[in-house]
Order: C-alpha cells, then sequence, then structure tokens
C-alpha cells in the first residue's frame, strides 16, 4: 500500500522536475533583464493601453499571489489607474515563465497556449471593468516616479553590473531565492497529487460531481481562500483530471487558486476598497468559468487523445533518460531549498542568529500580509530607506520586523504599507 502511495508521489515527481528545472532558469533571466521600474514606467496613467501593458507585463513574470503585491502597490504609487493594477494583479499569477514551461511538459500545448492567452483576456477585461466602477486617485496623492531600484543586488544608488554578474544572479534567483518561494508548496503539491491519485476512486468526479458548471464552480470555492503556488497547483490539477475532472475545471482550479488567498484578499480590500475587490474577485470567478467551458470546447473539437497520452505516460512511470538525469539534478537543489528553510528554525532554537530585541533603540512590529520571501525582501528594503535606520531583521515565520535606529513607527508603518502590507500591531 505505502509502495504504492510513494510510487505515484516519485512518478509526479519526475514528471514535472525536469520542465520546472528549465522554467526556473528562464525566470531568472526575466528577473536580472526586467526589472520593476521597466514596468512601471510603461503602466502609469489611466488609459486603456495601460490595462493592456499590465496584462501583457505581468503574464511571464514570475510572482505568485503574494509576490505580485509589492509590486502593484508600486504601480499604483506611480500614478498607475485602478485599472492597470488590477489588469496586473489578475494576470501575473495565474502564469509565469517557469509554470508555462512546466504546464508545456505535463499537459501538452494546447494547455500552456491556453493559460496565458486566457490570462491576458482575464487581465484586459478586469482591468477595464474596475476603470468603470472606479474613480482614479489625484496624482498628488502618489509618490513621483522615477526610483532606482537594482534587479541584481537590489541597492537604489544607480550603477551598473558586469555580463558575468548578471550570469550569476540568474542562478542564484532562479534556483535560490525564488524557489525558496515556492519549494515547500511544490513539495507538498505533489504530495497531495499522490494522495489524490491513491485514494481518490478513478470515476468520482463522474459519480459525484457529475455537473459541469458544479464542478467549476467547487473549483473556485476550493481555490479563492486557499494559497496555492501556480506551478506546484499543476500536479494536483493533473491527478483530479485523471480522477475525472474536466480540462476545464482543472483550468478554473489553475486560475483562481494561484491568483487569490486570504492574506491577498485582506491587502487588496485595505489598500484599494472591498469595491475594487469585489469587481477583481467577481471579474476573476465568472472569466475562470467561462474559460474553462471554452477550454473544453477546444478539447472537443481537438480530441483529448493527446492530453490522455501525455497524463498516462507521465505517472505510468514511462521516462526517458534525460528526464531522470534533470529530475536528479532537480532533486538537490530542492534538498538545498529545504536546507535553507530549515536552518533558520534551527538557529532559532539554540539561540543563535536571531535580532536583539533587548537593545534601547530597537522596535518590532507585527506585519499582515507577508507569506514569502519576497514579501520579507520588499518590506527589509521599504523599512531600509527610512531616515535613522541604522539595521532591519524581518522574520517571515513570526510575521514580524526588527527595526534598529532612531525613527518614528509612523514612519515605519507608512513604510511597510507603502510596500503592499499592513501593520497589525506594534510594540517598543
Amino acid at each position: 500500500m505505502f509502495a504504492a502511495f510513494f510510487a505515484q508521489i516519485v512518478n509526479t515527481f519526475i514528471a514535472m522536475a525536469p520542465y520546472l528545472l528549465i522554467g526556473l532558469f528562464f525566470s531568472g533571466i526575466l528577473h536580472v533583464f526586467i526589472n520593476k521600474d521597466l514596468i512601471i514606467r510603461h503602466l502609469g496613467g489611466n488609459t486603456i493601453s495601460s490595462v493592456v501593458k499590465a496584462a501583457v507585463f505581468g503574464i511571464p513574470l514570475p510572482l505568485c499571489s503574494c509576490g505580485v503585491l509589492p509590486v502593484a502597490m508600486s504601480l499604483r504609487k506611480q500614478n498607475a489607474s485602478n485599472g492597470a493594477t488590477v489588469s496586473f494583479l489578475i494576470s501575473t499569477p495565474q502564469t509565469g515563465i517557469d509554470s508555462i514551461v512546466a504546464t508545456w511538459g505535463m499537459l501538452g500545448p494546447v494547455f500552456a497556449i491556453f493559460r496565458p492567452i486566457a490570462a491576458l483576456v482575464m487581465g484586459i477585461t478586469g482591468g477595464l471593468v474596475t476603470n468603470l466602477f472606479s474613480i482614479k486617485a489625484q496624482a498628488n496623492d502618489r509618490d513621483k516616479p522615477g526610483k532606482f531600484e537594482c534587479s541584481v543586488c537590489y541597492e537604489v544608488v544607480p550603477h551598473s553590473h558586469t555580463f558575468l554578474e548578471k550570469c550569476k544572479r540568474i542562478f542564484t534567483y532562479a534556483y535560490r531565492d525564488f524557489f525558496d518561494d515556492i519549494s515547500a508548496h511544490l513539495a507538498l503539491g505533489v504530495i497531495i497529487s499522490g494522495a489524490i491519485g491513491f485514494i481518490i476512486p478513478p470515476d468520482f468526479f463522474q459519480k459525484y460531481v457529475n455537473n459541469e458548471f458544479m464542478s467549476m464552480l467547487l473549483m473556485v470555492v476550493l481555490g479563492i481562500p486557499m494559497y496555492t503556488c501556480v506551478t506546484a497547483s499543476i500536479p494536483v490539477a493533473v491527478a483530479l483530471m485523471l480522477k475525472g475532472l474536466s480540462p476545464g475545471a482543472a483550468f478554473v482550479f489553475l486560475t483562481v487558486g494561484p491568483a487569490t488567498n486570504f492574506s491577498f484578499i485582506t491587502v487588496i480590500a485595505q489598500v484599494m476598497g472591498k469595491k475594487i475587490l469585489t469587481v477583481y474577485l467577481a471579474t476573476l470567478a465568472v472569466l475562470s468559468i467561462v474559460a474553462g467551458f471554452g477550454l473544453n470546447a477546444i478539447f472537443a473539437i481537438t480530441g483529448k487523445q493527446s492530453l490522455t497520452i501525455m497524463l498516462t505516460r507521465h505517472f505510468c512511470g514511462h521516462t526517458a533518460l534525460w528526464e531522470n538525469v534533470l529530475s536528479g539534478i532537480f532533486l538537490i537543489v530542492l534538498l538545498l531549498s529545504f536546507y535553507r528553510l530549515v536552518r533558520p528554525y534551527g538557529l532559532r532554537l539554540m539561540g543563535k542568529g536571531g535580532p536583539d530585541a533587548r537593545r534601547k533603540d530597537c522596535c518590532s512590529i507585527e506585519i499582515e500580509g507577508m507569506t514569502c520571501k519576497n514579501c520579507a525582501r520588499n518590506v527589509t528594503e521599504s523599512l531600509k530607506k527610512v531616515d535613522g535606520v541604522t539595521e532591519v531583521n524581518v522574520d517571515l515565520g513570526k510575521k514580524n520586523a526588527f527595526v534598529q535606529g532612531s525613527t518614528d513607527v509612523a514612519a515605519l508603518k507608512k513604510a511597510v504599507e507603502a510596500a503592499g502590507f499592513t501593520v497589525k500591531e506594534k510594540q517598543s
């Protein structure tokens, strides 16, 4: 029994690992050569073109639903309309170059091409609808554009890097910084897909959720409140499809899950208002179901044979030598990521590596909305820009930040909000 369950997990991992290894590399390239300032320069203003550009820019970026928040908040500060911001928020978490490559490898070209096209349409539609229901804030309420931020070292003083330094940063970002944000969710997704394949009977959805609309609605209800990494959700969707879930319903899960979570919803409600949040969620839910039916129609015309062959090949242990080699390399990358994630907790248990909160010039603030290292980095960089701050230590596990230096707590709170998060409680 355990051997069959373990075999499901191994087959899922080997099916996904080679494409993730390749996709992560392209994510590193995008990070180094397409930075936040470039995006902001193209998305400012209250125009239809800014809404379209926001969706186009967001599709390839490897940002999850929490990682996209700081960038989106920067867009608003740089005088972008609510529509452009929502367009970016909808399109970006659904896809990423890493997930597109993984989708192609596991679900085939039809699925891989349909996902970014649907994300583009949803982003543009959501942005245009948002502009109809909102009033653009005055430009003088926002910060002035033009702040430099290096995508290699994150320094704010203008400078340049050599080609070799940029190449090194591609690998460190792809296989360390970015991957550390999704590695735990990815492992959990692989385990869940193995459990689904082992526990749920093959005819489950035909027998218990036979109505196509109800199955899609169920995916919406399950996907909106939970945090699902866009890449890690792929093996779960594949496992559900092997149990009878239609491609369209699986697409709804792949769309809604990565694009929302409780922390994301809370921040959007506080920063952009409940009306914008309602438009965002309604647009995402309705359009994902419409797109799901569209994908089912495409497979009805083209046939599901290619998709079925792709699924059975990956999950029946039929793998090539190159896939096994790349899976072995990816396993090493994954284990190193786990080590980096666990090490701070071990140091904390031994009383090492933590900040000294007993110092008189140390202030501790609790922060809502942080869920990954990208969130922690954005909070750290924002707090460092506050006058008087000498050192910042953000603890992602405890959801707080220790700030040393002579500064006003109100200024720290403003800096946290500027990064796209909120201060829950502060104490000195």
